[in-house]
């Protein structure tokens, strides 16, 4: 295994810009129709009436179906309740509407301009009822400790070290804040879509998903068919960051559509729908507090945090698992909540709770170091961590100190003026320099792979995973070029296809990680089973033994998994673990440095430049692992600067629910970006020593930036995003 892996070029990279990649929406069958979901304009209440009579007499429209057509539906369940959803009801199985936005109705029609006229001429009545889609007004009674509730306490119970309270009552220096973040949705490029055939009673679905296999396993479940009657087609995904990691609402309406009208349907859900019909990050509210010694050693922190969640699900929040693993403190208390409300059930968008977490927390570990007149990233590097804080056990590698000593170094960190509001630039804006560190669970899952080799030095391997834009692809290509000592393009690789391998779902930071472990272990069998020490002599090996050609399959799982954990691959549920394994703990971290302007008179904001460094484990895919980092940074100076969904209190749903409204960076909006790797391999989370890079990339990014909008202006701010009626109040 080699830990500094080539540069090469993405290998998909000729046919993304080609256009040559076919997603969901854009494929176009034999005499297919075209769906559009009717939508609820109530918050909550019931279905009294519909009246489809104008919509069938449109001219090309062939069916409006109702909650009377969807007999024999069933939900397809929570996927955190051991169901293949990203919440546990289904839409227009019944009349009831948990949230605006909720469809009722579908049309189905011959041209997507004939649906879109159809739904448009279809009116509901309704019994409305009281609602609540914000955190603020909760009774009691919509509030959940998730402390001994029917969560899975060892993952979403409170975290406790020591005694926090006591600790932080007896601390000379004190710091007690309160933060917010904002609902926010992930907006991929490729609209949430599907495209259902049945062929006799095989039912075939194209749709770009990071999960094909509860989407196998979910619709089976849904419509009462065998799961192998079922294929999913999704080699592309078109971007997620969480959105597309389980079951969406129109599946299933896909599916009964082309059943009902026994052609195929496209069914492409338009972005202001999507807003209200698919997950997105929950609203939460901080409340931090840390003390400490006039040295600055951190005695105790204690992170409190109410997240939004929907009334009919339980989507939890691991704030503190996360934040209390940032620092070496001896005392710590983390308590989570959930606040119902009538919105569907929010969830995994990048860097769910790591991105509010740490804005949170690393912008009190500033207020603390300006307490202390402590050097922000000296009082970090006090108190960094040799050993996890919550169980004891080491880590299996942990490199916060490189990160934060080699980000000062680039970013030239001792320039910084220590009083806020000394330094400007030449043209008279304010300048300010921040610093965070972010961090996120190193986590891998259950795979499969089974690798195809010649004698003439071609490889063609198929691995538990789904492309997604990440360069899961490449870097799988990189790793088996090294081992096998083939180049690059003599290699196929073959992702988020279930007809070549069981598929897993592909989400925090596991993929390339479970992949290259599953990779691995294929490359292991090869040599294995033609008997040689050194696999790069397959090719010898073959043709010693009269053969073309051979293949292994092998299925492979995280450390501390039981053998049985293959059977949850196998029906599509969630096989992951992470990041406490049975003797460590992995987690990957990352340090941001921030250079600021704010213009005084307009109090615009600049994002000047920013410095991150990245501890990842080995870089399996340089060019693809910087593109990462990149991303993240630019989504965390969205989220910091711009990016909030505004939910409408007077009627429900959200009110800036299109790329018009929903702000976000443009290209004008970045500076300079560099980005650095510590390229350390992690010598337990697998052979290749790969940690997960795409959500710890975001993690950090927000508090920097606020840590050094504080440091230019002397103001601080606690609420994301720091938009302009914030600057001035």
């Amino acid at each position: 295994m080699n830990p500094s892996y080539p540069k090469i070029a993405r290998v998909d990279a000729e046919d993304k810009v080609r256009g040559r990649p076919i997603y969901a929406a854009d494929r176009n069958l034999d005499g297919m129709l075209h769906a559009m979901p009717v939508t609820a304009t109530i918050a909550k209440g019931k279905v009294t009436g519909i009246d489809a009579r104008a919509a069938l007499a449109l001219p090309g429209v062939r069916h409006v179906l109702t909650h009377l057509d969807m007999a024999g539906v069933k939900p397809a369940g929570f996927l955190l309740g051991g169901g293949y959803g990203f919440q546990s009801i289904q839409p227009m199985i019944g009349p009831d509407i948990a949230y605006r936005g909720q469809p009722i109705a579908l049309v189905i029609a011959d041209t997507l301009e004939d649906a879109i006229a159809g739904a448009s001429a279809v009116r509901a009545r309704y019994a409305q009822e009281a609602f609540r889609t914000t955190l603020s007004g909760a009774p009691d009674t919509d509030i959940v400790d998730q402390q001994g509730s029917p969560l899975p306490q060892e993952m979403f119970g409170d975290r406790k070290v020591g005694d926090a309270d006591a600790a932080f009552a007896a601390a000379p220096v004190q710091v007690d804040a309160r933060y917010t973040s904002p609902p926010q949705h992930q907006n991929p490029m490729e609209l949430i879509a599907t495209i259902a055939e049945w062929k006799g009673d095989a039912l075939i679905i194209h749709e770009g998903t990071q999960n094909s296999g509860a989407l196998k396993f979910g619709l089976a479940k849904q419509l009462g068919i065998d799961p192998s009657k079922v294929t999913i087609v999704s080699p592309q995904v078109g971007g997620a960051f969480g959105q597309k990691n389980s079951m969406q609402m129109q599946t299933a309406l896909a599916a009964v559509a082309a059943r009902k009208s026994g052609r195929p349907v496209k069914l492409v859900v338009p972005r202001t729908q999507i807003f209200h019909d698919a997950s997105f990050r929950p609203a939460s509210r901080h409340r931090i507090r840390l003390g400490a010694t006039a040295d600055g050693n951190i005695m105790a922190a204690i992170h409190e945090v109410d997240q939004q969640t929907s009334r009919h699900d339980l989507f939890p929040g691991s704030h503190a698992e996360v934040t209390a693993r940032f620092y070496a403190i001896p005392n710590f208390r983390g308590r989570e909540r959930l606040v119902r409300s009538d919105v569907q059930t929010p969830g995994y968008m990048r860097a769910p709770y790591e991105h509010p977490g740490s804005f949170a927390y690393e912008s009190a570990v500033d207020e603390l170091a300006q307490q202390l007149q402590i050097d922000p990233v000296r009082l970090r590097l006090i108190n960094d961590a040799a050993a996890d804080p919550l169980t004891g056990k080491p880590f299996s590698s942990r490199h916060v100190r490189e990160t934060l000593e080699e980000g000062a170094r680039r970013f030239d960190w001792k320039r910084r003026s220590a009083a806020p509001g000394s330094m400007t630039t030449p043209s008279g804006d304010k300048l300010g320099l921040g610093v965070a560190i972010g961090m996120y669970k190193g986590a891998t899952a259950a795979a499969r792979a089974n690798l195809e080799v010649t004698a003439s030095g071609s490889a063609i391997i198929a691995v538990s995973g789904h492309e997604m834009g990440q360069g899961i692809q490449s870097a799988v290509a990189n790793y088996v070029s090294d081992r096998l000592d083939l180049p690059v393009e003599k290699i196929a690789v073959r992702v988020g296809e279930p007809a070549a391998v069981t598929q897993h779902l592909t989400a925090g930071s596991w993929g390339t990680a479970t992949a290259l472990r599953a990779a691995g272990a294929a490359i292991d069998a090869l040599a294995e089973q033609l008997a040689i020490a050194d696999v790069r002599a397959f090719r010898r090996a073959l043709r010693a033994q009269r053969r073309d050609q051979i293949r292994v399959d092998v299925q492979s799982k995280a450390p501390g998994q039981p053998d049985q954990i293959f059977e949850r691959l196998d029906g599509g549920q969630v096989a992951a673990l992470g990041p406490v394994y049975p003797d460590f703990v992995t987690m990957s971290s990352i340090a941001h440095f921030v250079e600021v302007h704010v213009e005084p008179s307009t109090r615009r904001v600049r994002v000047a430049r920013i410095v991150s460094v990245a501890d990842c484990g080995t870089v399996a895919s340089p060019t693809t692992a910087e593109s990462q980092v990149r991303g993240g940074v630019i989504w965390g100076i969205g989220a910091a600067l711009r990016e909030v969904s505004e939910t409408d209190p007077r009627f429900g749903g959200f009110l800036n629910a299109d790329f018009a409204d929903y702000v976000v960076p443009v290209n004008a909006d970045i500076g300079s970006i560099e980005v650095a790797f510590i390229n350390k391999p992690d010598p337990l989370i697998n052979a290749a020593g790969v940690k997960g890079l795409g959500e710890v990339a975001m993690t950090g990014v927000a508090a920097a930036i606020a840590n050094a909008v504080y440091h230019a202006t002397g103001n601080r701010y606690r609420d994301l995003p720091i938009r302009l009626d914030q600057m001035f109040a």
